[in-house]
């Protein structure tokens, strides 16, 4: 599974609109849309530093490593 992506939760906890977020860290909705979706394949450090900001939180919290489970023995 990889890196899955938070930020749906964390603008719904902190009632924020995605329209706000993205003007305030200087993004289109678009490329926001995208990184909410988890389909970017990367993510600057200012782009989450200041999404962090925003939203008082940490990038743990909108960013989670997942672990592929083991494949079955064949």
């Amino acid at each position: 599974m990889g890196i899955k992506v938070n930020l749906s939760e964390m603008l719904a906890r902190r009632n924020v609109k995605s329209k706000e977020l993205a003007e305030y860290i200087g993004i289109t909705e678009a490329n926001l849309s995208l990184l909410r979706q988890g389909k970017v394949k990367g993510v600057r450090f200012d782009t989450l530093g200041a999404i962090c900001r925003y939203l008082d939180c940490q990038p743990g919290d909108i960013l989670v490593f997942e672990d592929d489970p083991p494949a079955a023995p064949e």
